[in-house]
Order: C-alpha cells, then structure tokens, then sequence
C-alpha cells in the first residue's frame, strides 16, 4: 500500500443485528457525489420533519390495519425464516440493553491494526458473543416477537414486530413495479404507526424510524 493511501479498513454498522461488518474503503474526503447524495437526503429528511404530525396507533392497531388492507399473514414460528429473523433481533436488542447478561463480550474494540489475525479474532469474539447471548433463557430476556408477510404478484414484503419492545420492521423485494406498489404499502404502514407528541418533541427512537422510514421510502 502506498504511503499516501488513504483506503483502510472501516466497520459499519451492528447495532441492529449480531454481526459488524468489514469493509475496505476511503476515510478521507467522500467524493462529490457522495456528499451530494447526502446533502440531498439531509434537505429530505429536513422537509419530511416539519409535515409529521402526532398521530399514533399501537403495533396490535397496525397489525390489525395491515391485515384488513393488504391480507398481511403471520409467518410459522417454526419457520426458518422465522427463527433467524428472531435470533438477529434478540442478539441486537441484548447488545443495547442486556449488556450485562454477554459474560463480558459485550463490547467490540476495534483493532488497532487490521491485520488478518486481527480480523480472524474479531469474528471469534463476534461468534462467542452468539453463543453466549443463545445461551440467554427467554425468561432472563423476554420478547413478544411476530413476522408477518404480504405477498402480491411479482414480489412480497416482510413485516418484523415486537409488541415488548415497540418494533417495527418493514422490508420488501420483487420486480421493479412490484416494488413500487410495497413501497406505497410500507410508507403507509409507517404513517399508520405515527408518533406522539412527546416522540416528537423528544425526537425519540420512534420517531427517528418514523422520519428515516419515510426519507427512505419517499
């Protein structure tokens, strides 16, 4: 590597699921369309913002809504599809707010130097972390936790929630005029949902997803 190279490791991400993942990219100054891409999704989420109103429904009134309107139907609990989506859920909720229950694995230090040992131990402690939090009983940890699925012609949306834990999660795939027809569905759903008025003058998590769903499916 040259000495003026500014292309390094980086991680992303891992607070919503088990895993931090690793990526070669450059740290240095993001090139203009980049910053441009950002600058237009900042002015977006800024227009969105003042337009949100308190409007709020519980998740059972949009589990309710959402079979009424789109014939939304609960995925088996013994699926696979499922008991992954569950287990990347529970690991991502214990890393925030169970801490104290990983056995001291709880915090992922970043290497100082990306070596490939020093990757290969980062993925170790990242898979004695799972092992650890699987070994979690549910009544030391307990969610309230459904998956439902909404299936049209040429594609399908998947519809994450935790009644214990107020989650929503909205995800969907198919063809491209599939995919326009879920995205009206999912921005609907997330409006349906709405915030409080104390989410918004707290600009709670609630609703930081409300306005992040919203400049993403806009």
């Amino acid at each position: 590597m040259k000495k003026n190279d500014k292309s390094v490791i980086s991680i992303i991400g891992g607070a919503d699921g088990p895993t931090s993942i690793f990526i070669a990219g450059r740290t240095g100054k993001r090139p203009l369309k980049v910053r441009i891409k950002n600058w237009i999704y900042c002015q977006k989420r800024r227009r969105i913002a003042v337009k949100i109103r308190p409007n709020p429904h519980t998740l059972k009134q949009v589990t309710a809504f959402m079979k009424m309107e789109y014939g939304a139907a609960e995925v088996s609990k013994e699926s696979r599809q499922y008991q992954e989506r569950k287990a990347s859920l529970r690991e991502g909720l214990i890393i925030q707010n169970r801490p104290e229950l990983l056995e001291g694995l709880e915090e992922m230090k970043r290497p100082e130097v990306f070596t490939k040992e020093a990757m290969e131990e980062m993925s170790l402690r990242i898979k004695r972390r799972s092992e650890a939090i699987a070994r979690i009983p549910d009544e030391q940890f307990t969610m309230d936790f459904h998956v439902y699925e909404i299936i049209i012609e040429g594609g399908r949306m998947e519809i994450e929630v935790d009644y214990l834990w107020d989650i929503l999660g909205i995800s969907y795939s198919g063809n491209k005029r599939a995919m326009r027809e879920l995205k009206k569905m999912g921005r609907r759903l997330y409006v349906y949902y709405g915030v409080t008025k104390e989410d918004i003058r707290d600009e709670t998590k609630r609703y930081s997803a409300l306005l992040t769903g919203l400049a993403s499916w806009d």
